[in-house]
């Protein structure tokens, strides 16, 4: 008995150690629209119409696991983007995104996930979710190695972006990035292409944050290579297969994809009429 009530004692400390924005972020812009709550559990993004707000990790990393619980701006969000995303600097930065979309009541929040290597996009991907992110807290993670990028929502994988530079696609794998998140006004694009605009009587808008989680190679103690080397032969979701996902796994992205996605580069074929990407033939799941 002793030794349970030890373990369950050690195990709430992990889970404490593991998320503490004190100790793991910097609020980078927006002064006090941006909250550190109960001691670095928790934390809250706000826009007004004079500034959104946002917060970056202290540490960069070149792989690894990053996850962080949301719940998003709730009622009338329209104009609105909260994001969660890693990104690298320079202008031939890489970056993997998580944006969410606002939308007026009633109607559901559009997921926009895209992929950036050597400053290039255009890899976007949306979805609608299956549940209502205002409501309560839930999981959106980034998994990312040399061979895939994974996006997961409660532990649902709902896109992967594949390693293709056999082929001549560029992927992110040498440029550390950080872990950063933002509140900020869109409304020239966001909400139904622009055409419905951020109602400011409404502000201010907020996004609440727990339980943020960063299970990567710190760029600042281990090489490209070493950071390269950790990661070869592991994803940190669990992986079976060089999918990047277990039998279970491939399934879930099944029904995300062919239920909940509004919005796929892969199959607009008015973006590109002279082909679709590269990728885009020879992976099923982007």
């Amino acid at each position: 008995m002793r030794l349970l009530l030890l373990c369950a004692f050690l195990a709430s400390l992990v889970a404490a150690t593991a998320a503490n924005f004190l100790r793991d972020v910097d609020i980078t812009w927006g002064g006090p629209r941006a909250k550190i709550l109960d001691g670095g559990r928790h934390l809250s993004l706000s826009l007004d119409k004079d500034s959104g707000s946002g917060f970056q990790s202290k540490k960069q990393f070149l792989f690894g696991r990053f996850d962080v619980q949301m719940m998003l701006v709730p009622g009338n969000s329209a104009g609105t983007v909260t994001t969660f995303y890693l990104s690298s600097e320079g202008t031939s930065h890489d970056e993997i995104d998580f944006e969410f979309l606002g939308n007026l009541s009633g109607d559901p929040y559009t997921l926009h996930t895209n992929v950036y290597s050597q400053g290039k996009g255009d890899r976007e991907q949306q979805f609608h979710l299956w549940f209502d992110p205002t409501k309560a807290f839930h999981t959106y993670s980034i998994d990312w190695s040399p061979q895939s990028i994974m996006f997961l929502v409660d532990n649902i994988p709902i896109r992967v972006f594949h390693n293709w530079e056999k082929i001549g696609v560029s992927y992110p794998k040498s440029q550390p990035m950080k872990v950063y998140s933002s509140l900020w006004n869109a409304d020239d694009w966001a909400t139904r292409g622009g055409r419905v605009k951020t109602d400011w009587t409404k502000a201010p808008f907020t996004a609440s944050y727990r339980n943020f989680n960063a299970n990567g190679c710190v760029a600042s103690t281990g090489s490209s290579s070493s950071c390269s080397s950790k990661y070869a032969n592991t994803q940190q979701g669990g992986t079976k297969n060089n999918q990047g996902l277990d039998a279970k796994s491939r399934n879930r992205l099944r029904w995300v994809q062919s239920k909940f996605m509004v919005y796929n580069y892969c199959t607009d074929r008015q973006r590109f009429p002279q082909g679709i990407p590269a990728e885009c033939r020879r992976s099923r799941f982007l």
